[in-house]
């Protein structure tokens, strides 16, 4: 019998592979996935529950990979999605709680307090995955948002230093040798 982990890893997996996701595969590969790793990783040392955070990892942006149109509302309208498929998993009533406040305060451009160490862990690692991956965040500027070249990488500059600001002090900790030299290379 499959694990609930596996049920939504594959759930998400097929959403972004799905002709509605306008943000294609590189969705999963650059982003969701990344974020899942992460988060798993941090789990322990952040004094997280491992499932919850793995779960919330993984549906933490499957609302924006269901329908474009849902990207500026997607830890809304992702968390409605989270707790139908985890319902339908029978999954504990408190413990979808825990995940969606996870999916709701993971975003960098809402400042909210994390009250849990699921919190923390899940917006840490939502941020640490664009220093990871800052290949797709080019690709998004260029191919997606169409800027012109110095707009554009003033936009990831932007991205990556609010990533870094929303981090913890753990989460800071962690991805501060990153953040020196992706500093260095746009501060020309």
């Amino acid at each position: 019998m499959d694990t609930i982990e596996n049920k939504i890893y594959e759930e998400v997996k097929n959403r972004c592979l799905s002709t509605n996701n306008a943000f294609g595969i590189g969705a999963w590969e650059h982003h969701i996935e990344l974020v899942y790793k992460l988060a798993k990783e941090n789990a322990e040392n952040y004094g997280a529950d491992k499932e919850i955070v793995a779960l919330a990892a993984l549906l933490h942006d499957i609302a924006s990979v269901t329908n474009k149109d849902y990207v500026e509302e997607h830890h809304i309208i992702g968390a409605s999605i989270a707790e139908e498929l985890l319902k339908n998993e029978n999954y504990p009533e408190e413990r979808i709680e825990s995940i969606k406040k996870c999916i709701l305060n993971h975003r960098g451009s809402r400042l909210v307090e994390k009250n849990t160490p699921e919190e923390i862990c899940i917006a840490d690692a939502d941020a640490m995955a664009h220093f990871s991956s800052i290949p797709s965040l080019f690709s998004m500027v260029y191919k997606e948002k169409q800027l012109p070249i110095n707009e554009g990488a003033e936009f990831v500059k932007n991205k990556l230093e609010r990533s870094y600001n929303k981090l913890s002090p753990k989460g800071k900790e962690i991805v501060e040798k990153q953040y020196g030299a992706i500093k260095l290379l746009f501060d020309k």
